[in-house]
Order: structure tokens, then sequence, then C-alpha cells
């Protein structure tokens, strides 16, 4: 069995409608497999999950608030549509080292970015592109809720613990 966990920020439900009709009609594969999100840490970055899980109920606030540029192509072919957070991204990496802390002396720099359309099962062509760079997207998001979620076989993820700010 292929399994795979991640740590996710997932997008306020009334705040991403428009980026959900964009992903359900462009890249419906995906779409099905998961709701909008920014991936926080990769499978490879939670092999030590019993600390990160430690570290994550140590963190007693955060407050993530992303801006976001237009979309923009990438993978092979330019299959691919992401709408990329705007730099700085302190907020991000600070969380990031919190939840790697004695697990990743230096934690890779990880972009935040929303996938529109994924290369693995999706396609973008110019026509596709030129149709999404139309749109006008929200600019902002903000997160109070951090998702440790798992795919099993390909399938669906599913969520298995949820992390929240303390307000």
């Amino acid at each position: 069995m292929n399994t795979r966990k991640q740590l996710t920020l997932f997008l306020n439900e009334e705040e991403s409608k428009i980026i959900e009709g964009v992903r359900k009609k462009y890249n419906f594969e995906q779409y099905a497999l998961i709701k909008s999100h920014i991936t926080l840490c990769r499978e490879d970055e939670l092999e030590n999950l019993d600390t990160i899980l430690k570290n994550l109920e140590e963190i007693k606030n955060f407050n993530i608030s992303l801006n976001f540029q237009k979309p923009v192509r990438f993978g092979d072919d330019e299959k691919g549509v992401f709408l990329p957070a705007e730099h700085p991204n302190e907020g991000f990496i600070d969380l990031r080292k919190k939840i790697l802390k004695n697990v990743i002396e230096n934690p890779r720099l990880s972009e935040p970015h929303i996938t529109l359309i994924h290369p693995r099962n999706g396609i973008c062509t110019d026509e596709i592109f030129a149709e999404i760079t139309k749109i006008a997207f929200p600019t902002k998001f903000s997160f109070q809720k951090i998702h440790l979620i798992e795919q099993k076989n390909g399938e669906k993820w599913e969520v298995l613990a949820v992390f929240w700010k303390n307000i």
C-alpha cells in the first residue's frame, strides 16, 4: 500500500469558491482528490511524525496570512497552473521551522502556492491559460488550522488530525 502524509493549510470554503470552480472545470481529477490548499510540509519531512505532532501541540499561536499573485504556468511543457504567494513569507517559514524543530535543522525553502491545474493529472493549454488569467481570484487568505492529511493508493486525501490557533 502506498501511503502519503502531509501537513496542509486548507483554504476557507467561502473564500475559495472561485478557485474551486476553476479546479473543478479544468482539473476535475485533482479537484476530486483534495480541496484547495497550501502544502505546509511534504511527506519526506514527516518521517519523525511523533516529534512533529508534539511540536504542533506546543504551537500556541500562529497567524498565517498570505497574499497571492496572478496565475503562473509550471511543470513539464507548462501543463500546470498555480497562484504563487507574494514574498516575503516569514510567517509561513517560521511556522515550518516550529513544526520541524528537532526533526530538520534547516528546512528547505518551500514556496507557498495554490495549485489550479496539477500537471500530474491535468493539462493547461494556451487557450485555457488565457481564460484563467481573466478570472479575478482572491488575493489574500488567512489560516487558523493545520491539517494532517493522508492519501492511500492515490485515492482521496483524508484528514487525520486538525491543529488550530488558540484565540
